[in-house]
């Protein structure tokens, strides 16, 4: 469902729908659904001009009423990336190709409406299903492709949409293919022999070799996406600020970087990934086992204590991770029970409430479109019902100067810039996670394709359109 969807399915769905705008890897926005727009003088009116000549795959028309019902139905589920439209007030069609967003406070619309996640347009059929018609299969955007069929955790066929607004030729796909097969060593064989066209998420040693193969090339690039361990703030003995600083000195930052992703990663300076704009350019946590050991005497904790992490069972990174911290952890008399659980299991026990969770919730965290917003507003500011606030975190300096940031992110990006740095430091200072590496973009891609280039905004997807055999 392009309303709530939130997770890996935009490998699929960014090939079926389309957005208003689209985050290039220039780190520049441009036109897509909307090939124009203006803001007003006060930044709280954004207009946008719509494509002329675009069809949805059921033959309907693209136009402002077909946008807004598709937004509005995404902002009524309140589910998924629905937070990306907090500032919008209204919306309004100023004429059938004209689209008016009318907001409560400034935000960078352009840039919001080139989310990955919840800006998808959907025809104004497709806005009167439910969940379950979309989770069978369904679907009806303006994208280059369109669903052909689907077998839920198995195999998913997309197929060209004749009518695309930007024509095709000869060269390029009539139909894609996604195999979902769990296994890496599987994936590896069949990129290798040809037989598949890309994957990822293949043990990091595998990459060292793999582009040796005849059928293959490497894509290795900077990602957006980092590996977060959230600091459960309210059990002990986490719940103790220099417990956790000492904790956060434990951690092996320059070895994890030096033996995971085969090397490619980068370590972290703060929660928002370098190079994206608002990131700190250095500082974070170091290893550092005096200090760490000096906090823990301070807080009278020197004696030694068990905290449990939890990690996506079947990840050999974050099992290498957790083994390697287990180490240092020792060194401490810290023991550390590693718990390999899959995601659903993971997440149950994070929700579950402060007092039963894990004391260390590890979870990748990519934008849901590019702004230190998403990352810092998600898994840090506070909530009464944690989402992905799994670390139970509360700082009300940290939050004003999120929502201080975000509030004029569309006009003075310097200025929030530094907002969100100076939140970022409130965080490190608090100890409220570690930052355990910035993960690289590494895929692996048929050598007879051509046109792939990797965008960190859309992660892991291949926009198929743009390649040809």
């Amino acid at each position: 469902d392009p309303s709530s969807s939130f997770s890996n399915e935009n490998v699929a769905l960014a090939n079926v729908y389309e957005t208003l705008t689209f985050f290039a890897p220039e780190n520049t926005v441009e036109p897509k659904l909307a090939t124009s727009w203006d803001v007003s003088e006060d930044n709280l009116t954004w207009t946008f001009n719509l494509r002329e000549g675009v069809t949805f795959h059921d033959g309907s028309p693209l136009n402002a009423e077909a946008v807004i019902a598709s937004l509005q139905r995404t902002i009524d589920l309140d589910l998924g990336a629905a937070f990306i439209y907090l500032p919008v007030e209204s919306m309004e069609a100023v004429d059938d190709m004209t689209v008016q967003f009318n907001l409560g406070y400034e935000a960078p619309m352009d840039l919001v409406l080139s989310s990955g996640y919840g800006a998808w347009i959907m025809s104004p059929a497709a806005t009167q299903e439910d969940a379950d018609w979309f989770n069978a299969g369904n679907g009806i955007g303006t994208g280059p492709y369109q669903f052909r069929s689907y077998s839920p955790s198995e195999v998913l066929i997309l197929e060209a949409y004749p009518d695309y607004w930007g024509g095709w030729e000869d060269n390029q796909f009539s139909m894609v293919l996604f195999d979902m097969i769990e296994e890496p060593t599987l994936r590896e064989q069949l990129v290798r022999n040809g037989e598949t066209d890309f994957t990822y998420e293949l043990p990091s040693e595998s990459f060292a070799s793999i582009g040796e193969s005849d059928f293959v090339n490497v894509s290795t690039t900077p990602s957006f996406q980092m590996l977060y361990g959230l600091l459960n703030t309210k059990q002990a003995p986490l719940d103790d600020v220099l417990v956790r600083q000492a904790v956060s000195h434990t951690f092996p930052y320059d070895v994890v970087v030096d033996n995971l992703y085969g090397g490619l990663g980068n370590a972290a300076n703060g929660a928002v990934p370098s190079g994206m704009w608002g990131s700190l350019d250095s500082g974070g946590s170091s290893y550092d086992l005096e200090k760490a050991a000096a906090l823990l005497e301070e807080a009278g904790q020197s004696d030694g204590f068990e905290i449990s992490m939890t990690y996506d069972a079947g990840n050999f990174e974050q099992q290498t991770i957790g083994e390697l911290w287990k180490a240092e952890l020792a060194k401490l008399d810290i023991t550390l029970d590693l718990q390999g659980l899959t995601w659903e299991a993971q997440w149950e026990l994070a929700q579950s409430g402060p007092d039963g969770a894990q004391d260390v919730f590890v979870m990748y965290w990519w934008p849901t479109y590019v702004t230190p917003v998403d990352f810092l507003f998600n898994m840090f500011v506070s909530e009464e019902e944690p989402f992905f606030n799994l670390g139970y975190y509360s700082n009300p300096d940290f939050d004003d100067l999120v929502f201080g940031g975000d509030a004029i992110s569309g006009s003075d990006k310097a200025g929030a810039s530094e907002l969100f740095q100076e939140a970022q430091q409130i965080l490190i200072d608090d100890a409220a996670a570690i930052y355990m590496i910035e993960t690289p973009d590494v895929h692996a891609i048929n050598s007879n394709i051509s046109g792939y280039v990797n965008n960190p905004a859309y992660p892991h997807v291949v926009f198929w359109y743009n390649l040809s055999r």
